[in-house]
């Protein structure tokens, strides 16, 4: 028996003539059917993705900023405090004295602001309100101790830097309020924002990555139905090319091809935000609150020699949360941040400092950033080195150092904490705006494929595929 060719097997195997057009309807819806379903697949994916955005740009990370900006209020208030201490009734720092009542005012407004921010992202969320209800009640607390040593100050008329014994002691008790509970508590609310846009970031990936999957199905389907419709026509009925069938398949292929390609925009866009913007502005906003407490540190350690040790320690411990050198004393910091930027500077690879600063550099990313983070870097230093004359200058003339600690003018150690916050503050933009970009694009990428789009192109296959097969059908009327 002679061998059949495979032209002729597959011939035996389409529909005899008189089954052709329930074959044909059959093919036909369901091709149109999948297209619908493509449509819900696009639809749902998109909205996905684009209510994850829309709660990552718009909601957490605000979360994030602002309780980052709460804890450098916090310890902003706190060296103010400081400040006024140190300033005292001396009339030559008369100047001194009422700046830092009046940025003790604006942080605690600020801080004030905060909260409120906080608490209304926090919205019908019982954990986050209960956290937030608690920093407003230390933060009450707060207040009230600090409304003492401004009170206290204010009828003792104490020499500069010679604070009374009780007026030591209440200033005592708002610092150890603020570093024992307050600052730990506004890093909590942190920690745990961050967390939640951690889950809703995962959360969004995963049901985008459901809603691609159940995408491909619904395509290979509908391609299916489309190609084996027009090969059923053809073998069958002989008509090479089907216009309308034609148009269905180029629209189906353009609208998945397209679904797909804004999906993969957006995700993009999402990570962008995500891990190369927020990661930088987590780390960075969080050196720059700590940055502030490393400065209030230098304040309390001129004003209470007892213990001033311990501040001393703390100003190191906040330094290396800043720039890890792996140093033991103040004294060794800055030969090795010396030595570490040198090898940077030859080498931008390599990287020899951890902490908020280390994780920065290892993520440079987006135009300007490394420039910012440089020129950062070098003010963070020429700061580092006023520490150093700050505390020798305290050992020999402590109304100096006073002088040299509280003087914003360039070349004190406040005038170039100034300098160092202004270029991180720059560099913070810099991977604000791309986190703001990213959201933005990411969300019109999505919102794109959310609504009208992928219904009109399943409603056009639909169409395209009656106006292909109706010709057909009639034949057989």
């Amino acid at each position: 028996m002679p061998t059949r060719s495979p032209l002729a097997r597959l011939r035996d195997r389409l529909p005899h003539r008189a089954d052709l057009p329930a074959w044909i309807r059959l093919l036909a819806a369901v091709a149109v059917i999948a297209g619908l379903l493509a449509a819900l697949c696009i639809s749902s994916g998109a909205t996905s993705l684009r209510n994850g955005i829309d709660v990552i740009g718009h909601r957490t990370e605000p979360q994030v900023s602002a309780t980052e900006d709460l804890s450098l209020a916090f310890a902003d208030m706190d060296a103010q405090l400081a400040n006024l201490l140190l300033a005292g009734g001396d009339p030559t720092l008369t100047a001194v004295r009422d700046s830092a009542l009046k940025t003790y005012e604006d942080r605690r407004k600020q801080a004030d602001a905060d909260l409120q921010q906080a608490s209304s992202i926090a919205g019908q969320d019982e954990h986050a309100k209960h956290a937030v209800q608690g920093v407003l009640d230390q933060f009450g607390t707060y207040e009230g101790l600090a409304a003492k040593v401004i009170l206290l100050d204010q009828t003792e008329h104490n020499p500069a830097a010679q604070p009374a014994p009780d007026l030591l002691d209440q200033y005592r008790q708002s610092a150890a309020l603020l570093a024992d509970q307050l600052l730990p508590a506004a890093h909590g609310l942190t920690g745990d924002n961050t967390a939640v846009l951690q889950n809703s970031y995962t959360s969004t990936r995963g049901a985008e990555s459901t809603a691609t999957v159940l995408l491909i199905a619904c395509g290979v389907v509908l391609l299916g139905a489309l190609i084996g419709l027009q090969v059923l026509l053809v073998r069958t009925m002989h008509r090479r090319i089907n216009p309308g069938l034609l148009g269905a398949t180029l629209v189906s292929l353009l609208l998945l091809g397209g679904a797909v390609l804004g999906d993969h925009n957006a995700v993009n866009q999402l990570q962008i935000a995500r891990y190369d913007a927020f990661d930088s502005l987590i780390a960075l906003d969080q050196a720059r609150a700590i940055g502030y407490d490393a400065n209030a540190d230098e304040s309390r350690y001129l004003l209470d020699p007892d213990k001033g040790q311990l501040e001393q320690q703390a100003f190191l411990n906040k330094s290396q949360a800043l720039a890890d050198l792996k140093v033991s004393s103040v004294g060794d910091y800055d030969a090795a941040l010396t030595k570490a930027l040198a090898a940077y500077r030859a080498d931008h690879a390599d990287i020899r400092f951890g902490g908020a600063f280390g994780d920065e550099m290892r993520n440079i990313t987006f135009p300007g950033e490394r420039a910012a983070a440089e020129k950062m870097l070098a003010s963070y230093q020429v700061y580092q080195r006023d520490d150093r004359t700050l505390r020798a200058t305290a050992k020999s003339d402590p109304r100096q150092a006073v002088t040299y600690d509280t003087d914003a003018q360039p070349g004190t150690s406040d005038g170039d904490f100034g300098t160092y916050d202004t270029d991180l503050s720059a560099l913070i933009a810099v991977n604000q705006h791309a986190f703001d970009t990213a959201v933005t694009a990411g969300s019109a990428d999505a919102s794109r494929w959310s609504s009208w789009l992928p219904f009109t192109g399943a409603l056009l296959i639909a169409a395209l595929v009656l106006l292909g097969i109706r010709p057909r059908l009639n034949e057989y009327r």
